[in-house]
């Protein structure tokens, strides 16, 4: 198989809209070979000896790039990273070849537990000096840079002594990590907090981001208070795209994917968002080419 991967598209990811890959869509994709431009997984999923899973992403890896999203590396724990979990992290890398490779900006384990949530930092700066050496250890690990995703919050530390926006560029910097741009992470946690988008987008260097992720959100009421929730369960809501479109008409498009890990649809309707998102690429494309005219 390895081969025949070598003779497949090639591995990086284009500048095109693409689609978190799930089992659901596996036939769908197969079939009918939509011109998408890749696709990209949780490599938590494909961490197993064989079987229907890593079959299937073998399958789609031959006629499409791939980018691994993981959430389990676990970056800002207090505790080692766990050394197995890189080991597969980095025989994933080394048998799909992807594109780009990415982790969050939290941590999902503790003391002999974990949890499939992405649980948030205190930003001081000794929590930075440690997910910055966790960092490197990813890379150290695999070979590859990665790009580290904002995240979604839903409160704030008193003890965090750094902006969420200033840690999370600071982080990359120290550790020659790049950005993952989660726009619709910065219009919840915005939302959430009471934040300006438009201050937190500015704080981060258009030139360390390679690939920015659009998803459908919830509005939930907490005791009268209303939140918004990071739930990846429904289409980009309209206020989303707005900023997507705002962001690549001033600093240009990058790779994008749409994310939908709940309520998943069928394919068709995860496809339309993606070509929704590729409308808005090639406009801008088409915006700067007339530009230099």
């Amino acid at each position: 198989m390895k081969e025949t991967l070598a003779n497949s598209v090639a591995a990086p990811v284009p500048l095109r809209a693409g689609a978190g890959l799930k089992p659901k869509h596996y036939q769908a994709i197969i079939e009918q070979r939509p011109d998408i431009g890749w696709f990209e997984v949780h490599p938590e999923n494909y961490m197993g000896r064989g079987g229907p899973p890593l079959s299937y992403l073998e399958r789609i890896r031959m006629d499409y790039p791939l980018s691994l999203h993981s959430v389990g590396t676990s970056l800002g724990s207090h505790l080692p990273l766990d050394v197995a979990h890189l080991n597969n992290l980095k025989a994933l890398v080394e048998r799909f070849q992807p594109g780009l490779i990415s982790e969050h900006l939290s941590w999902s384990h503790g003391y002999e537990w974990y949890t499939h949530d992405l649980m948030p930092l205190i930003y001081t700066e000794e929590s930075l000096k440690l997910i910055v050496e966790h960092i490197d250890q990813v890379q150290e690990c695999l070979g590859r840079t990665i790009l580290i995703e904002n995240p979604s919050s839903y409160l704030q530390f008193k003890q965090s002594e750094i902006p969420e926006q200033v840690f999370y560029v600071e982080a990359a910097k120290r550790s020659g990590a790049g950005l993952l741009l989660d726009i619709n992470n910065v219009f919840v946690s915005c939302s959430n907090h009471g934040w300006s988008v438009e201050e937190y987008i500015a704080a981060v260097p258009h030139e360390m981001v390679g690939e920015i992720h659009l998803a459908g959100h919830s509005i939930q009421d907490l005791q009268g208070t209303r939140l918004r929730v990071d739930d990846h369960g429904s289409p980009v809501c309209a206020e989303v795209w707005q900023l997507y479109q705002s962001y690549i008409n001033a600093n240009g498009a990058l790779p994008t994917l749409i994310e939908w890990d709940s309520n998943i649809p069928e394919f068709t309707e995860l496809y339309a968002e993606v070509r929704f998102a590729e409308e808005f690429m090639n406009r801008t494309s088409e915006s700067c080419h007339e530009a230099t005219l």
